[in-house]
């Protein structure tokens, strides 16, 4: 039973970061295939997919097509109850998918900001009462899921799906050097740091864009992790 998972450049595509990390983290078997998001060839290539039209995009062993992260999410969590892709506790886990939930539907000002890299780290990037805003609301969701925390590093003790959807935010925070609180850029560190985000992070670094997509004309020093 293998599942077929479409992504994205790895260096920029943050929802294909988070359909990898579902199978990889997990344990789930699963097989790759890229879409070109900058060589002009992705309509055609998901195509077969339809009516998907963005990645990540999963085919289930039986055919099915699955579009959109938080389906994904909810499909492989059901498929793979043995996997505890969810929080096993009630109260915890209701408070995860309600953070994956407002992933999804929120924070555009910090995604339209600050689209995700994986290159560098950027220096002195103006951080706009709009992107301040969603990052003060990001802190807000952290802290209430450490109500819920059990041992571990994750946001809540255990990875879970919370800790797959919040993975590019990580991501963003670190790449553009946000301001966070000393506890939140702890738990970006462990993320950034985990085997399977520097796995995906290598794969990606083995291609190369010129130009650069997201060139913000300032400064930058080298990834930490």
């Amino acid at each position: 039973m293998t599942y077929e998972l479409y992504i994205g450049d790895r260096t920029f595509s943050s929802w294909s970061l988070r359909g990898w990390l579902m199978l990889e983290k997990f344990g789930l078997p699963y097989r790759t295939h890229m879409i070109g998001l900058y060589s002009g060839t992705m309509a055609e290539e998901m195509a077969p997919l339809a009516p998907a039209r963005l990645v990540p995009a999963l085919k289930l062993p039986d055919g099915t097509v699955v579009g959109e992260s938080l389906a994904l999410a909810e499909t492989l969590a059901e498929q793979n109850p043995e996997a505890d892709m969810w929080p096993s506790d009630p109260a915890a886990r209701a408070t995860a998918r309600w953070l994956c939930a407002e992933m999804v539907a929120g924070f555009t000002a910090l995604r339209g900001a600050c689209p995700m890299q994986l290159q560098h780290v950027n220096e002195g990037f103006a951080v706009s009462d709009v992107v301040q805003t969603d990052l003060d609301r990001i802190e807000t969701l952290w802290v209430h899921a450490s109500r819920f925390k059990t041992d571990g590093p994750w946001l809540f003790g255990a990875y879970s799906l919370a800790d797959v959807f919040y993975a590019p935010v990580c991501a963003r925070i670190v790449g553009y050097d946000l301001p966070m609180s000393d506890a939140s850029r702890a738990y970006c560190h462990t993320v950034i740091t985990d085997t399977a985000f520097q796995t995906w992070r290598a794969e990606g670094q083995k291609v190369t864009y010129d130009p650069f997509p997201y060139d913000m004309r300032v400064p930058t020093r080298p990834w930490p992790a």
